[in-house]
């Protein structure tokens, strides 16, 4: 009687699974999709991507060990693609930035890209946005991800600046791109102090050029660009970036040349060095070059 009363059971707990399953999949054909069908086509031209550098650091001060941890130094997250064959967007977060609104554009610098490209036409193409400042130099153009860190003026540079920009590609071996853009994000006064007998800009903008070649059937590249930056009532930047690049079979060589002539020294490096107990705004009249192999 027990064991007839176990089967019973027994067939009674597995049924109840079916039936309810049955029910779910005749009921589902009622609801819609979050993303609808008929736009879900437009997900193929979208690439989200993560890219982390985490690893183990150990950590010496003139050659003392002075500590051993875990640290995460890039994360970020990115969503990009094209909307339409003519308009592409891309978003980049950096989680590992602050996170305060900057004061100039209100963007935060945790953002690094937020912009959109229209092509509007085969050759030409404009974009707007949080865009990431077309300097040039091959270590600029480098995943971030693959850089331990930076040579010191792109270190200390303001790498993504709100604006508008224009591409024109003439050929499959030059490009040229001009781009408009806020000289900073932070307002002068975070940046230079009151630096005296200096007035503020009352339109800080900076103009950036850039041309990228490519020779010998793309054994030989160019990543080359001039910008001018206005950061006071005639005071300005001056920068130049000169990227090569040579890449045969079994061998690739980078080299870039970087001079900047800073009317106030926006790298800061110099300004850095004096007490402000003497001086305490940034200098006037610095040049820095840099070598990068």
């Amino acid at each position: 009687m027990k064991i007839k009363h176990l089967l019973i059971g027994a067939l009674l707990i597995t049924a109840v699974p079916v039936f309810a399953q049955t029910e779910k999949q005749g009921s589902d054909t009622g609801y819609n999709a979050i993303i609808p069908i008929q736009k879900q086509n437009l997900l193929k031209n979208i690439d989200v991507i993560a890219n982390m550098q985490y690893g183990f650091r150990n950590e010496f001060t003139d050659g003392e060990y002075t500590d051993s941890r875990f640290r995460m130094d890039q994360f970020r997250f990115e969503i990009k693609g094209n909307v339409t064959d003519k308009v592409y967007f891309r978003l980049r977060q950096r989680y590992t930035s602050q996170e305060e609104p900057q004061s100039v554009d209100k963007l935060t610098r945790a953002t690094d890209i937020a912009m959109i490209r229209v092509d509007v036409a085969p050759k030409w193409s404009i974009s707007a946005g949080k865009l990431c400042a077309d300097w040039g130099g091959i270590e600029f153009d480098l995943n971030p991800i693959d850089i331990y860190e930076y040579a010191d003026i792109l270190e200390q540079a303001d790498n993504f600046l709100s604006g508008v920009g224009a591409s024109f590609r003439p050929s499959k071996s030059n490009e040229f791109n001009l781009q408009v853009l806020n000289s900073r994000t932070k307002s002068f006064e975070e940046l230079y102090g009151h630096p005296p007998d200096i007035e503020e800009a009352k339109a800080p903008l900076a103009i950036v050029g850039n041309w990228r070649g490519s020779f010998f059937g793309g054994k030989f590249k160019t990543i080359w660009s001039y910008s001018i930056f206005t950061e006071a009532a005639n005071t300005h930047m001056n920068y130049i970036a000169l990227g090569n690049q040579l890449t045969l079979k079994k061998f690739a060589l980078a080299y870039d040349f970087q001079i900047s002539s800073e009317g106030l020294d926006r790298t800061g490096i110099v300004s850095a060095t004096i007490p402000d107990s003497l001086y305490p705004y940034a200098v006037k009249n610095t040049l820095y070059t840099s070598d990068w192999i």
